[in-house]
């Protein structure tokens, strides 16, 4: 008699069990499903909020090279004296004066971004060193030719940068 009465309070309690774990493994499911729906909508408006500041950095980033371009920096930046060294000095510290008013922006920017940005300011800070080295030079406006004739020669690191920055825009928009 009394294993009729187990026998009969497991045929009650059993449905009830697997009742049970049904509801909770549906809320579960349901509350996981809530959950990453909430992650992926702040993700969203957070892409929403920092997509235009990385546009902007890269914008940044993209008029820093421009500005640095050997090229385009002997033409804002006059000689004021026929040294050769003091003019290469002078170019030298406005690409670090451009670098350092930009130096926040490579948060905003990728690793890989970031690296080509400060190897193409090195390479144009260096190249503008080598070619101030050369004893044929006498004064600045002969290194002008100097710097204008490498620069036909090569391509310069601020382009190479450029393009490597216009490429990675074009991944995430």
């Amino acid at each position: 008699m009394e294993t009729e009465k187990w026998m009969e309070l497991a045929l009650y309690t059993l449905p009830a069990v697997v009742t049970g774990g049904v509801a909770y493994l549906m809320m579960q499911k349901f509350v996981n499903l809530d959950e990453n729906r909430r992650k992926f909508q702040l993700l969203r408006d957070n892409q929403k909020q920092a997509l235009p500041i990385r546009l902007q950095a890269y914008e940044r980033m993209a008029l820093f090279l421009e500005r640095i371009n050997p090229l385009k920096l002997m033409i804002r930046v006059a000689p004021f004296s026929n040294d050769t060294t003091d003019y290469m000095n002078l170019l030298i510290q406005n690409i670090e004066q451009e670098y350092e008013h930009n130096v926040t922006q490579q948060i905003y920017l990728s690793d890989e971004a970031w690296v080509m940005v400060v190897n193409a300011k090195n390479a144009i800070i260096q190249n503008l060193r080598n070619l101030a080295t050369d004893s044929e030079i006498k004064d600045a406006d002969q290194y002008r030719m100097k710097v204008l004739s490498s620069l036909m020669e090569t391509e310069s690191a601020s382009q190479l940068a450029l393009e490597f920055l216009k490429s990675e825009i074009k991944d995430f928009i």
